[in-house]
């Protein structure tokens, strides 16, 4: 498994790579290694253009708001780990992929993360850059999975599939924010032996 701390790819520049690219590469750099100096409530639209050598205008041009920066940032250094497994029963995907997600929640982008999500609370224009970066594009994947298998059989089709994953991953996202108790993986073996029966068809639950 990957180091999901802060650390950003290379950014060095392909041959015939268009200067735009570098440009943007240059930015979500500089955006992970000041969010190492400063964290997320100080970090500025304007020393990242410093840092990164270009101008306001040229972040703009990618990013609405330093929220959606963020977070393009972070997720470009997790992203292989955030993907669910191509193949396999819908159980065995979310478990890996939740399995996943307890280390970058436990690293430094965690508190990345946990500082948007507290940051978004008091403003409408934050959290709609975390939902619309960061929780759709996951979700988007997780519903075509979730929908494969209502067909497959294997899981219930009378339950709405974002109602299935806010009871899978909400846990992750309290412990997250609220500290009560660590994120471990003995809390994902938990989360799956509590939701699993309550989201197998019924001839299923017969069964067992």
């Amino acid at each position: 498994m990957s180091n999901p701390a802060l650390e950003p790819a290379s950014t060095t520049r392909a041959p015939g790579r268009p200067r735009s690219e570098e440009a943007r590469k240059a930015i979500l750099q500089s955006t992970l290694e000041l969010l190492k100096q400063f964290g997320f409530n100080d970090l500025s639209i304007e020393s990242i253009a410093g840092h990164a050598g270009v101008g306001k205008a040229t972040v703009y041009r990618w990013w609405p708001n330093k929220a959606a920066l963020v977070v393009d940032a972070f997720v470009s250094v997790v992203d292989a780990e955030l993907r669910y497994p191509s193949t396999g029963p819908a159980e065995k995907a979310f478990r890996e992929q939740m399995e996943r997600w307890i280390p970058i929640f436990n690293s430094p982008l965690g508190k990345v993360i946990a500082a948007v999500i507290g940051a978004g609370q008091s403003d409408p224009e934050i959290i709609e850059a975390f939902r619309a970066h960061w929780v759709e594009p996951r979700r988007r994947e997780a519903r075509e999975l979730l929908k494969q298998s209502m067909k497959a059989g294997e899981i219930r089709c009378d339950i709405d599939p974002d109602t299935i994953l806010d009871i899978l991953y909400g846990p992750l996202y309290l412990r997250l924010m609220v500290h009560h108790e660590p994120l471990t993986l003995e809390l994902v073996d938990k989360i799956f032996a509590m939701v699993l029966p309550g989201l197998r068809p019924q001839r299923q639950s017969l069964q067992r």
